[in-house]
């Protein structure tokens, strides 16, 4: 490859992905991450869509924030030790305080023949806080 070839990129993209929707994070979920049966914990899938969808209200409200609602959780297809978990971000609404931001996560799964399966889909409300905790309005620039 030489230096004037880009990298090619060895991600693969889902097909239905909405064009609005920013790569926030990649996870591989661990055998301590599994439940008796083999399955990801719901809430470890959870707690990985609330860290990656608050990157985009932090920078959008150039500061703290805070989870203060969980509008909708939709578990699609099970999780298990070893998929490849592309989650992806889009803000639906932003208000005087709060963004709610839409998430879709994505399995990459069987890396000899790659197929990909939205795993989950879920809405998340941010609130702008201050150094005291209490909301303050979100920046318009």
């Amino acid at each position: 490859m030489s230096a004037a070839t880009p990298p090619r990129s060895t991600f693969l993209t889902p097909p239905d992905l909405p064009a609005d929707m920013e790569l926030v994070m990649r996870v591989i979920p661990m055998p301590c991450d599994a439940n008796g049966n083999g399955d990801i914990f719901g809430g470890w899938i959870m707690s990985q869509v609330d860290l990656a969808a608050s990157v985009i209200p932090a920078r959008v409200s150039k500061g703290r924030i805070a989870t203060v609602a969980v509008n909708e959780f939709i578990f699609r297809s099970a999780v298990s030790v070893g998929d490849l978990l592309s989650l992806y971000a889009r803000v639906d609404r932003i208000g005087k305080t709060s963004i709610t931001i839409h998430m879709e996560v994505w399995a990459e799964r069987n890396p000899s023949d790659p197929v990909l399966v939205k795993v989950t889909e879920a809405k998340l409300t941010y609130v702008a806080i201050d150094q005291d905790g209490r909301p303050r309005a979100i920046p318009k620039d």
